[in-house]
């Protein structure tokens, strides 16, 4: 029987027995067998809990005590209730006839006011079933901006007109799309069994989600935008605003982020393109006649506008460059610094375009396109200037408030032997990356091989992060990363299934079986949906190269079959999920109950074994997803608490925690959070990231560095880094922002006007300006809730008088 079609509001007061500190439902199992069809078609086992649960829920509500007379009176309904189903039937019972059966069973024992609330309850769920694909409905939750709708993307500004267009067609495509999609799927989303995201494109179009298309086979072939034919660009300046266009279109033929992978690689073949034509520069302004002590003045010169091009203020400038080759004449080593010294000021120009194109860019639903950037493995001369360049940039800041860029996020790749380690090539890289991080939170760093393993080969994340796995093209024998997709994610709210399972772990493995098939469900729909899209449809994505270069009336499916793109199952609250049973201490501030621990791993197992099974089963790659959550952190929640009241160490905060992650308001050191977290992603391949809490670092990167050996030491994939760089410009504090109601305000001078001040936090994967554009309740309530995994300042201020103040917190 469904649950959530009988349960209500508070808590339950069942009496219990306990099994690890849990809370155990003690009504007996009655005979097997006893069918019930479900409102969406499904025939699944009569369970007696569902009504003794959803009736005590009814006294709840009242305020009525459940005492052992009660107790028993309510076992002796459902017993009774089942007695009449096995009488009536010979199939199975309706849900809709067992609910009446138990409110004339409630009338028969003089329980009035329990029936009517009982059946108020009823009704309100069948309200709310219809209200969910009424379109009136939802136009009326926009116009009255329901927190839900206008805060759920906390880089959508609802307060744009294309943003409140967006919003509008989002709204009629989530009506349209619960009408659309599997009853038995439709119904276990709006009970908050499983989510179906991205309700507000897919399914009512046939987009797919988050990509890493293939810009370096647009660039170097050319492609088709709009009305214009683009060739191969000819400069790296002319190659990253090409990029940043196809991004913009790109952004409108899906609903998922995208990332340039490998970037200063790719990239490096334009930078030489500007190398050259920088060296016949030099052959004009440096003729074979020139003195040689001209030349090198003519160099020096350069030279020393150098950091001025580059922005470097109080940075020490670089060392003098040195030729490619040193056995031609002493002037044409001259003549190639030269060309050096431009090329690098032509990828830093570049780099800037990109960076400030990217942030200025709005698509059409009123968002900044959701950019990631990838880098870091470049060891030539050009792939390390880029590097250089993206890094600089960052650390710069947009405008002249120096505002931290939002977008692209950056992701840099680490690795032994390239930028690891002290001795490496590009370990100048690595620190540079190390100074960003202290200052604008990004780059996030991905570890190589750690990636490799968890995967099956190297790639940045796509958006912030969801992985594709690694796949051989069967007709070249090659890897293939780049032109690759994921067609959609549906998250499964695990603390939903434990709260259901009442402590009972063989009624949780059961239930939990019932929502993998739900989801599994939803997941083909999102499947079958994607391969109804025809090349025409997005023809940057399907006929120019983004993802391949298909006719007008090839079948999409060749680019999705054969484990070519994924498909994602995801999870949510596993630290909830376990406190069930092992009780809300399981986890602790230094250390955590192991058996806790494999059982939450061994939830996330289950789900590896299952996506593996559906991929040989249909050829197409399910993977296991850690949801970011970025608002249904806040859905799931409020939904089971409205349910199932304040449960300790499930319901009592107004959040979920993310996947895997250790609980926000508890205070490990960073080793011992990742060394918690470090499991997870081997079973989760398919999206996952770590991330540890720190105070100000910029006067120290090497304790930074030191989190991001361990991590690559222990087998960490995707690291990010979160700490305080808010700034106020009306009193000039630098440091964390204090948590407000719904925002964040200075703690000096209180102010909390987003013209004034500068506020970044890192909403789930990616970052976000909370003052700018407030987040939905439960993901603030997160963010305010976390606390530091290192000692340190938070925050400082200069006094007018010239004294400093600074802020501190410790750890415990």
């Amino acid at each position: 029987m469904d649950r959530a079609a009988v349960a209500h509001g508070k808590g339950t007061g069942m009496d219990t027995q306990t099994l690890n500190g849990a809370a155990t439902e003690t009504v007996s199992t009655i005979a097997p067998r006893v069918l019930v069809e479900k409102r969406d078609g499904r025939v699944v086992d009569f369970d007696p809990v569902n009504i003794v649960v959803a009736v005590k829920s009814a006294f709840a509500d009242l305020d009525k005590e459940v005492g052992p007379q009660e107790d028993d009176l309510i076992r002796g309904i459902a017993n009774q209730v089942e007695g009449e189903i096995k009488a009536r039937y010979n199939g199975p019972a309706k849900i809709e006839d067992i609910q009446n059966l138990v409110e004339h069973a409630l009338i028969e024992h003089h329980l009035y006011e329990v029936a009517r609330t009982y059946t108020t309850y009823r009704l309100n769920k069948d309200i709310e079933r219809a209200k969910a694909t009424d379109i009136n409905e939802a136009v009326s939750r926009l116009i009255n901006k329901d927190e839900s709708l206008v805060r759920e993307n906390a880089n959508k500004d609802s307060n744009v007109y294309a943003t409140q267009r967006d919003l509008l067609a989002g709204a009629v495509s989530k009506a349209s799309a619960f009408a659309m999609l599997p009853e038995t799927v439709a119904n276990a989303h709006l009970k908050g069994d499983i989510h179906f995201h991205d309700a507000d494109y897919s399914p009512f179009t046939a987009m797919s989600n988050c990509s890493l298309p293939d810009f370096g086979d647009m660039l170097r072939h050319g492609f088709a935008l709009g009305n214009a034919m683009m060739d191969s660009p000819k400069s790296i300046g002319t190659a990253a605003t090409q990029i940043t266009q196809i991004i913009k279109d790109i952004a409108g033929d899906q609903y998922g982020g995208q990332t340039v992978n490998r970037a200063d690689e790719m990239l490096e073949e334009y930078a030489k393109r500007d190398y050259e034509k920088n060296l016949n520069m030099a052959e004009a302004m440096i003729p074979d006649s020139t003195p040689i002590n001209v030349a090198e003045d003519m160099v020096r010169g350069l030279k020393q506008r150098e950091p001025e091009w580059l922005h470097f203020e109080n940075r020490e400038p670089l060392p003098d460059d040195v030729p490619f080759n040193t056995e031609v004449s002493e002037l044409e080593q001259l003549r190639q610094v030269y060309a050096k010294i431009m090329t690098r000021k032509a990828i830093y120009d570049a780099m800037q375009t990109m960076e400030y194109q990217i942030n200025s860019n709005r698509v059409s639903n009123g968002q900044t396109p959701f950019v990631t950037v990838g880098f870091g493995l470049g060891e030539s001369w050009f792939a390390r200037e880029i590097q250089r360049a993206i890094l600089l940039n960052r650390i710069r800041g947009l405008g002249k408030d120096r505002h931290t860029a939002i977008f692209p996020k950056l992701v840099f790749t680490i690795k032994h032997g390239v930028n690891a380690d002290e001795g490496d090539p590009n370990y100048d890289m690595k620190q540079l990356a190390l100074e960003c991080s202290t200052k604008r939170m990004y780059p996030d760093v991905v570890f190589y091989d750690n990636i490799v393993k968890i995967t099956g080969s190297f790639k940045a994340p796509m958006g912030c992060r969801s992985f594709l796995q690694g796949w051989i093209d069967p007709e070249t024998g090659e890897d293939v990363e780049d032109g690759r997709m994921n067609l959609g994610v549906v998250t499964v709210n695990v603390p939903r299934i434990a709260l259901e399972s009442h402590g009972d772990l063989e009624r949780f493995w059961k239930l939990f079986e019932e929502r993998m098939d739900v989801a599994h469900q939803a997941l083909q729909f999102r499947i079958m949906r994607c391969k109804q899209a025809t090349p025409i449809n997005a023809p940057t994505l399907f006929r120019y190269g983004a993802f391949g270069r298909l006719g007008a009336n090839d079948n999409v499916d060749q680019l999705f079959r054969n484990e070519r793109a994924t498909v994602s199952l995801g999870y949510i609250g596993l630290y909830e999920a376990t406190a069930m049973f092992f009780g809300k201490d399981w986890m602790r501030d230094h250390g955590w109950d192991p058996q806790g621990k494999e059982f939450a791993l061994s939830i996330v197992r289950r789900m590896n074994e299952l996506c593996k099974q559906w991929c040989k089963e249909e050829g197409y790659h399910y993977s296991v997803y850690s949801t970011p959550a970025e608002s249904l952190t806040d859905r799931f929640n409020r939904m089971d608490r409205e349910k199932f009241g304040e449960v300790p160490g499930v319901t009592d905060h107004d959040f979920y925690t993310n996947s895997f992650h250790y609980p926000v308001w508890l205070q490990p050191t960073p080793m011992e959070k990742l060394d918690y977290e470090k499991d997870f992603p081997y079973l989760a391949s398919g999206g996952f990231i770590n991330y540890c809490e720190f105070p100000c670092l910029q006067a120290n990167p090497k304790a930074l560095e030191a989190v991001w050996d361990y991590a690559y030491n222990i087998g960490i994939g995707y690291l990010g880094t979160n700490t305080p760089i808010d700034h106020c410009f009306e009193c000039g504090f630098e440091g964390d922002f204090e948590p407000t109601e719904e925002g964040f305000k200075c703690p000096e001078c209180g102010n909390s006007d987003p013209d004034k001040c500068n506020v970044t936090k890192r909403t789930c994967g990616y970052l976000g300006n909370p003052v700018q554009r407030p987040m939905v309740h439960g993901r603030h309530e997160e963010i305010a809730h976390r606390v530091k995994h290192m000692s340190g300042e938070t925050g400082h201020v200069t006094l007018d008088d010239g004294t400093n103040r600074e802020w501190f917190e410790e750890t415990k």
